[in-house]
Formats: C-alpha cells, sequence, structure tokens
C-alpha cells in the first residue's frame, strides 16, 4: 500500500536523520500518527496547514512511502471527512512496529512555502529528492 504523509520541517528533519527510513515518535501530545492515502489529501494539508504557520515554519511537504501487506491488514482506512479525506490511524505505541513495515525510503514529492509549490531540490532537507 502507497501512503503519503504530509509534514512541517522538524519532522522532515528527523525523517532526514533516519536516513529516511522511519518515522520519528509521537509527541505526548500525538497519541495517533496519520498517514494518508491519497497524494491529493496530503497536499492539502501540507499547503494549506503547514505552509502557512509563522516563519520560520512555513513550509509544508509531502512524503510518499509503500508499507507491508501485513501492515496495510492491520489498521482500517479510516474516513476523515469524505471520501477524497481518507487516513490510517496508527496508535502512537505501535508506531516502532509500524516503521518496521515501511518498504524502501520515505520520498519527499512536493513542497510548499507560504500557501505555494516550491522546487524541492532548492531545500536543503530535500536535496536528491526532487
Amino acid at each position: 500500500m502507497i501512503l503519503f504523509r504530509p509534514t512541517g520541517a522538524k519532522e522532515l528533519e528527523l525523517v532526514k536523520e533516519s536516513g529516511w527510513k522511519v518515522w520519528p515518535p509521537r509527541l505526548a501530545d500525538q497519541p495517533i500518527f496519520y498517514p494518508v492515502t491519497t497524494f491529493e489529501y496530503a497536499e492539502k494539508i501540507a499547503r494549506d496547514w503547514n505552509s502557512v504557520l509563522p516563519a520560520p515554519d512555513n513550509c509544508g511537504f509531502v512524503t510518499k512511502f509503500e508499507i507491508t501487506h501485513e501492515a496495510e491488514k492491520k489498521y482500517t482506512v479510516q474516513d476523515a471527512g469524505g471520501k477524497a479525506h481518507t487516513e490510517l490511524w496508527i496508535p502512537a505505541d505501535d508506531l516502532t512496529w509500524f516503521n518496521g513495515q515501511i518498504l524502501g525510503k520515505i520520498c519527499v514529492v512536493a513542497g510548499y512555502r507560504n500557501g505555494h509549490a516550491v522546487t524541492l531540490s532548492d531545500h536543503p532537507l530535500t536535496l536528491g529528492f526532487a
């Protein structure tokens, strides 16, 4: 199953530090890790929510990764506001196991700043993923 994750620069830096292999542990106020099932939904969150935060946090990224069939079977796709807004809800306590179910690397496929698309090759976090 292919999944997408909208993220900001802080979380993306932690993914980069992992060698683009795992998602970082959730913070205390983040009981669920929720990758989404479509690029369009991830793009909307990254562009319209993440990238419009006050500077220096005014950037959002869409990442893409694949999980095993076993992980796909374990979690039910959740409706988060309509057919175009579906996601998996991974409890924070399951994230280590879930990270072990990622096939290959987590890739950055889009970036936004102040609500507008940016060229990924111009951003230091994403060099090599444009």
